[in-house]
């Protein structure tokens, strides 16, 4: 299985780039989300300029916060500084809307986006809409501007249920989920992704990358001999996916219970221990900028016995070198091609440890 890291968008981002590259990574991902972490653009231009082999990819950006232009002319463009070297993830702008306050978009509009993005970044014209007012547009001037020669790989955010998967099968691109190590489910998802692409006729004919590989976002902690699974270390690891998970079902208990509904109830009572600690309710207006604060980042010591051992287990990959292997094998059975660690406690050194084990 292939090996890639996913970062926070912030200076000196490039630095770990280059680390990326020399320890053999194939891939190298920046978050986009506005109101939490940097331009992820901005990152990505500085990796293209400091790297020459590594891919590099946005994970993931959503027409509920960029427009199809907008998004098309910054990948382009990065696409001139490091050629058919991007990859491009859509999704409906989950939690990224959620720090606003605001609800995601609808698959329906993500696969709109998705079909102008490819349509853009392969120099091609398409359709573009603003209300009632419905246009064609093209890029007006390529050549060194812009690159639409090189092809960029498009992938799409998906979960557990069927309707992204379905965009990724019918747009031809591969998919992208986060803490999602249920080989089961993602058996769902690729079959999910099969037949909408064989009810799509000439599909590959309308896209920019004929790839349609599977990468699964998840963190890493190689544990020390006779360390504890759910030791300090482990939960420091793994934590900040434990308390993305558990803030997002925070936020949505009231209006989108769905998730809250599936968790057991020691799940569900360190969600509203959550919500207490963080002085806010299910239900508040402003809650987002209670709950969402460092997200991805590194957890606090005082927020340690939030990170139960069912959700660690669940999000995350921790183990001994056997351990680790064998669930990796299992994801790469199930048709995961690239497995992307979010590192938070040491970059430098979960990168070294994710490429000794896989490359």
């Amino acid at each position: 299985m292939r090996a890639g890291v996913v970062v926070a968008a912030q200076p000196g981002v490039e630095e770990l780039a280059v680390q990326a590259e020399e320890l053999g990574l194939h891939s190298f991902w920046v978050n986009d989300t506005p109101m939490v972490h940097g331009d992820p653009f901005v990152a990505l231009s500085l990796c293209a300029k400091a790297t020459s082999r590594i891919r590099l990819g946005i994970g993931v950006t959503s027409p509920a916060l960029r427009s199809a232009p907008a998004t098309a002319s910054g990948l382009a463009s990065l696409n001139a500084l490091a050629p058919g070297r991007i990859i491009c993830g859509v999704g409906t702008g989950n939690t990224a809307r959620r720090t606003l306050a605001m609800r995601p978009t609808t698959a329906a509009r993500l696969e709109n986006f998705t079909r102008a993005l490819q349509d853009l970044c392969a120099g091609r014209s398409t359709e573009y809409r603003e209300g009632d007012r419905v246009r064609d547009i093209r890029f007006l001037h390529a050549g060194a501007h812009v690159n639409t020669a090189d092809p960029i790989e498009f992938v799409v955010a998906a979960l557990l249920g069927p309707k992204a998967a379905a965009v990724a099968g019918r747009r031809g691109t591969g998919l992208i989920s986060f803490g999602l190590l249920d080989p089961t489910a993602w058996h769902a998802l690729h079959d999910t992704r099969r037949h909408a692409a064989q009810g799509t006729p000439h599909a590959p004919d309308t896209h920019t990358d004929s790839r349609a590989d599977s990468y699964v976002v998840t963190s890493l902690h190689l544990l020390d001999e006779d360390e504890d699974p759910h030791s300090d270390a482990a939960r420091d690891a793994t934590g900040h996916l434990v308390l993305s998970l558990l803030s997002f079902a925070a936020d949505t208990a009231a209006d989108t219970p769905s998730l809250a509904e599936q968790l057991g109830p020691e799940e569900r009572d360190a969600v509203h221990r959550l919500l207490d600690r963080r002085g806010t309710t299910a239900t508040a207006p402003d809650r987002h900028t209670k709950l969402y604060p460092n997200y991805l980042g590194r957890i606090t010591p005082q927020d340690r016995d939030l990170v139960l051992p069912s959700l660690m287990n669940t999000l995350a990959l921790v183990g001994t070198r056997d351990d680790l292997l064998t669930r990796i094998t299992t994801l790469e059975q199930a048709g995961i091609d690239e497995l992307l660690i979010q590192p938070v406690i040491d970059p430098p050194t979960e990168m070294a440890v994710l490429a000794k084990l896989l490359t």
